[in-house]
Order: structure tokens, then sequence, then C-alpha cells
């Protein structure tokens, strides 16, 4: 589950990046971009929330 929570995280940080330079029309580049930081913000969350604790 973890492995997956951080290629998730690692595409959606790589395409909200490369969505400036790729797309030109800028609704399109603001939707792909608040989608991907939303999920990358939901991953982050997950993968802090699932670390192993130490006492």
């Amino acid at each position: 589950m973890k492995i997956m929570l951080w290629l998730v995280l690692a595409i959606a940080l790589v395409v909200n990046v490369s969505s400036s330079f790729v797309i030109d029309d800028n609704t399109r580049q603001a939707l792909v971009s608040v989608v991907t930081g939303v999920v990358a913000l939901a991953c982050g969350v997950t993968l802090f929330v699932k670390r192993d604790k130490r006492p």
C-alpha cells in the first residue's frame, strides 16, 4: 500500500510540475494542477498517518 502511495505521489508531482510547460490552455492547466495537487496532498497525509510510530 505504501509503495503505491509513494508512486502516485511521485506521478502527481511530476504531472503537476510539467503541466505548466505542456498545456497551453490556462483553464485546463489550472484544473490539472488543482487535481494533481489534491492527489499529492492526500497521498502525503495518508503516508504521514500510516507511518511507523516509534516509541
